[in-house]
């Protein structure tokens, strides 16, 4: 059996399965997915690829469907576009026209930053499956981590572990936040340990004491609230 008679057999069991009890001429997105990668993988097995060679194309395949650039980025004119004319306090935006994610600010002092929305997020350390962006963690990050030229992003995102408490309901969801760790894309863990209250403007720093003082509190609500709920 060929590479190909077999990768059609297994489309065609997963399209049973996906489909069910649903008729033929019914269109199921599922089965157009797996039609969708047949075709793919019939296109590299029609080029003549070896099982290495089809094994480099993925890769730049991959690469392609999330958005990364196959070279690095250089910082030259062609590739921003002005997003932003010093709307913020004189900082002028550009964003990437090769990586959408990217972006570069120029400050009024000449001084430039870069940044990639999508280098890192945000997890929480007890909900590993709950995922977000947070700009003022970005910053931390990327204070610790300078994005600097010329830029290959890697094939995975830096995750930032996190934790968020809330001392008073009225501020929200949340008005505490610890920053644990950060687990790089290259596999190495980097201890951050930094926490943070609500400001009036902003977070603000806070000691490892406060933090447990704070968690406390948040504990507490929690309590409150769930007898609150138990009594109604």
């Amino acid at each position: 059996m060929s590479m190909m008679e077999w990768a059609k057999r297994e489309v065609e069991i997963a399209s049973k399965r996906e489909r069910g009890d649903k008729p033929e001429s019914e269109w199921d997105y599922g089965c157009a997915c797996y039609d969708s990668a047949l075709k793919a993988f019939e296109s590299l097995c029609g080029d003549g690829h070896s099982g290495f060679s089809i094994g480099i194309t993925k890769g730049i395949l991959n690469r392609l469907i999330d958005g990364k650039p196959l070279t690095p980025i250089e910082d030259i004119e062609d590739v921003w576009n002005v997003c932003s004319r010093g709307e913020n306090g004189g900082v002028v935006t550009y964003q990437c026209k090769r990586m959408s994610s990217l972006f570069k600010d120029v400050y009024p002092d000449g001084t430039v930053k870069y940044h990639d929305n999508d280098r890192y997020y945000c997890t929480k350390w007890d909900d590993p499956n709950l995922c977000w962006h947070n700009g003022f963690i970005g910053r931390i990050y990327n204070e610790m981590f300078p994005l600097t030229m010329p830029y290959m992003p890697s094939n995975k995102s830096d995750v930032i572990v996190c934790d968020e408490l809330l001392t008073d309901r009225k501020n929200g969801d949340f008005d505490t936040l610890a920053v644990l760790s950060i687990q790089r894309s290259n596999g190495e863990k980097v201890e951050v340990n930094r926490y943070f209250k609500e400001g009036e403007k902003s977070f603000i720093e806070i000691s490892p004491e406060e933090y447990e003082e704070r968690k406390k509190m948040h504990e507490k609500r929690q309590e409150q609230e769930a007898k609150a709920q138990d009594e109604n």
